[in-house]
Parts: structure tokens; C-alpha cells; sequence
């Protein structure tokens, strides 16, 4: 992934192919932290992940001869990245005890938003035009009118709104991380010094909330929660992630960011492929107001 570092304008064949596999798995990856939930607590399942990503990341730069420890100016940038990255997935975890994984996946895809308002500021050419903003507008829309059913009519659930309110916390901290990596040295990083920044440092506070939060620790979890974490790492915190960061050195984040929207509605076809709910017309609009979206923020 150590390709040419010529910046391109607009998102290509190859960005679009690789942003629509990205956000398919991490609409599955809801399911998959919901599935392993049952059986390992929140924060130790963040601090297994992410000490098996961190361990196969490290492991890949090793193979590559990817320098990791060298001195260009990152460290500070890179902590201030992975303490916000921590903070990011210590909520989603955490928020997935007291919502749904649809309902916190609307307010965790605010992160755009974030990157649309603040990004601007520190870099002029990801500014948007309006008709970029109507796509951005559109899909959020789109996304909202899908939950639309479980908003108005699901039965209040005791907490429900602490995992909402941790949903949109970590959604401004994935922005802010965002914000960070293209308006710092971290920027002209390689992309896996990028993620290890971010990995490494989950990996070493995960564990201490999860010790302040008294949670049980062990490892005689059944196959299919193995099953689920090992995709978590793999897939999840090292291969995806690691595509991410190398796209966000090569393409504008604002562009990159609209398609995030695609992973809630990913979530509503995994639930009903997998879990048996039914195809609403909500999440049909939903298909079609973020494409829309899609196409009138990539104009050129």
C-alpha cells in the first residue's frame, strides 16, 4: 500500500470499489461485536482486538520493511489521533450495552459531517460546493428515514439514551481523528505508521478502562465469539482500517466520508439477510437517497 503519493482530486474506479467493501464489512461488524457481546464484556473485547490488530500490523510493517519508530515529526499528531481513536471505539463498545446496533450506527455516521465542517478550514480544496452539501444533506436524510420505524415506534429501552448519546460522541471523536490525520504531519505518513498510531494506542487504554470498569477478564469464550473477534481484528482493525488510511493520503476525506453513509444501510440488509427482518420501504429510500447523495458529491 506504499503507492505513489500523488493526491488525486476526485475518487476513482479503484477508491469507490474499495470504500463499498469497506463499509459492507463495517455494517457487518455491528452484528459481529453484538454476537460476542453475549459472552466477553465491551472493553475487553475492544482490548483483544485490538492487541491482535496491533500484533498483525506490526508483524505486516516487519515484512514490508515499513519503519514504524523512525522520527518525522508524527508522535504528537499520532497520539492526539489514537487517544481519539480509542475514545471513539471505548463508545461504540460501551454504547452497544444500552442501544441498538442500528441505532447507534445513525449517530456514529455523523462523523462526516464533522470532517465536511471543520476540514475546510485547514485545507481550502476539500471545501464543498452546494450541490455537494445537498448530497451530504441527502444522505443523511436517507439513512434517518430508514430507522425511521425504530425511532417512532420501538418501546423505550431503560438507558437507550446513553448509548445514543455515546453513539454521537463517538461519531464527532471519528471525525475529529479524521480532521487530525489530514492536518498534521500524519498526512505525508505512511499508512500503516497511520493505523499503528491509532491501533497501538487502543490497545494500550483499552485495557485500563476495562480494569476501572471491574470487567471479568478471560479467554474460554465459545467458537463462535472467537469467531467474531478474529474477523473484528483482522478484517476490521487491521485490513480495512489500513485500506482507509492509505486512501485518506491519496483522496479528498470529504468525498471519502459521504460514503460512510453506506454502512448503515449495509447493517439494515445484513439484518435482513441474516436476522429475518423484513425489507421496508424505509430502506429502500434509504438505498436510493444515498446513492443519490453519492453521485452529487462526487461530481467533479
Amino acid at each position: 500500500m506504499s503507492a505513489t503519493p500523488e493526491r488525486k482530486p476526485h475518487l476513482d474506479a479503484l477508491a469507490i470499489a474499495l470504500l463499498i467493501v469497506c463499509c459492507a464489512f463495517w455494517g457487518f461488524q455491528q452484528i459481529l461485536i453484538k454476537v460476542a457481546a453475549t459472552e466477553v464484556p465491551p472493553l475487553w473485547q475492544a482490548t483483544v482486538r485490538f492487541w491482535g490488530a496491533t500484533a498483525l500490523l506490526w508483524l505486516w510493517c516487519v515484512a514490508r520493511g515499513v519503519p514504524l519508530f523512525n522520527r518525522d515529526g508524527t508522535l504528537g499528531a499520532g497520539l492526539l489521533a489514537g487517544l481519539l481513536f480509542a475514545g471513539e471505539f471505548s463508545f461504540i463498545y460501551l454504547g452497544l450495552q444500552f442501544t441498538s446496533a442500528s441505532r447507534l450506527t445513525v449517530f456514529l455516521y455523523t462523523s462526516p459531517f464533522v470532517v465536511a465542517l471543520l476540514l475546510p478550514r485547514v485545507v481550502p480544496s476539500e471545501t464543498l460546493r452546494r450541490v455537494q452539501w445537498a448530497g451530504l444533506s441527502i444522505a443523511f436524510v436517507a439513512v434517518a428515514l430508514a430507522f425511521s420505524e425504530g425511532f417512532l415506534h420501538a418501546s423505550p429501552v431503560a438507558g437507550q439514551w446513553r448509548g445514543d448519546a455515546m453513539g454521537l460522541a463517538a461519531g464527532i471523536l471519528w471525525g475529529l481523528t479524521t480532521l487530525t490525520i489530514r492536518a498534521s504531519r500524519m498526512a505525508s505518513a505512511s499508512a500503516e505508521k497511520t493505523l499503528f498510531y491509532q491501533v497501538a494506542v487502543t490497545a494500550a487504554v483499552a485495557p485500563v478502562l476495562s480494569l476501572l470498569l471491574g470487567e471479568p477478564w478471560g479467554f474460554h469464550y465459545s467458537a463462535r465469539a472467537w469467531g467474531s473477534i478474529a474477523l473484528q481484528s483482522v478484517v476490521g482493525a487491521f485490513a480495512s482500517y489500513l485500506t482507509w488510511m492509505w486512501m485518506l493520503r491519496h483522496y479528498p476525506a470529504t468525498q471519502m466520508s459521504t460514503f460512510t453513509f453506506l454502512t448503515p444501510v449495509f447493517a439494515l440488509v445484513f439484518g435482513v439477510l441474516l436476522l429475518g427482518e423484513p425489507l421496508t420501504v424505509q430502506l429502500i429510500l434509504a438505498l436510493a437517497g444515498v446513492a443519490l447523495g453519492i453521485v452529487l458529491v462526487s461530481r467533479r
